[in-house]
């Protein structure tokens, strides 16, 4: 047999020593890397680096960008390791027209606020000023708006409460169109109907209608106008089936809902 070939001591040490070596420089080499990648964290957050830089705010329409940075808390001194989304999140949130907030951390120094505005449905009179009415039924006491509203309709006779929930309801659902041909609501009850109400219509008609049936009937209105003479004017009755009535006359015509029936 083959002698197994023997390896001496004095041949293996310098192997030994370069391996040992090369594990020593690695681990030097780490050792410095972590040092070195330390004191940049601290020089970053010790200095203006980590401080906010650009503020993005979106989905707002009522509020002004600068009002919700104020709201916010967050300025450009602010560091971006000390922002609490949650806390951000709980101060906007009292605003009474915001529905919800989003806040963003962006690194390196970035902060994304987006938020959900409650829409205003309609307005209330108040004396010489109009209330605005969030989609949730809330009147805004504290926001008074001297000039008329065009970009909702007027409300009057109406308080919080269960009718103007259901009037708010009732709006939300109509189509864009017919809700802005609406000029003035008012809640005019019979002793028949509680939740009976006239419509004052940009065009110069009357609608008197319920509640009950409010938007179904409301959605066909365009429809209904154009059966109309635009010339004459009167009160368009949309409580049971669809009657117009002329103006100073006695007599009362039936006009066809489109689609009626349908849903």
């Amino acid at each position: 047999m083959e002698k197994s070939k023997v390896v001496s001591l004095e041949d293996r040490i310098p192997k030994l020593k370069q391996q040992r070596r090369k594990k020593a420089n690695r681990r030097l080499i780490f050792l410095l890397l972590l040092f070195f990648s330390l004191i940049v964290l601290v020089i970053y957050f010790q200095s203006p680096l980590s401080h906010i830089k650009q503020i993005r705010v979106s989905g707002n329409s009522i509020y002004d960008k600068e009002e919700i940075i104020q709201i916010s808390g967050v300025t450009e001194k602010t560091n971006i390791w000390k922002v609490e989304e949650e806390v951000i999140e709980g101060k906007l949130k009292e605003l009474p027209e915001i529905k919800s907030s989003d806040v963003k951390i962006h690194l390196p120094n970035t902060i994304a606020i987006k938020v959900d505005e409650l829409k205003r449905i309609a307005y209330i009179t108040k004396e010489k000023h109009y209330l605005p009415v969030l989609e949730n039924g809330k009147i805004l006491k504290d926001v008074k708006v001297a000039e008329i509203p065009v970009n909702a309709p007027i409300l009057s006779g109406f308080s919080e409460g269960d009718i103007l929930d259901m009037m708010i309801g009732e709006l939300e659902t109509l189509p864009e169109e017919v809700l802005n041909s609406i000029s003035e609501i008012q809640h005019t009850p019979k002793d028949t109907d509680s939740f009976h109400i006239t419509l004052y219509m940009n065009d110069g008609f009357e609608v008197s209608a319920t509640l009950r049936s409010f938007s179904e009937k409301m959605a066909h209105y365009p429809s209904i106008v154009s059966q109309l003479d635009p010339e004459k004017k009167g009160i368009i009755d949309l409580e049971v089936g669809s009657y117009f009535k002329e103006y100073e006359t006695e007599g009362a015509e039936k006009v066809e809902e489109e689609n009626e029936g349908e849903g």
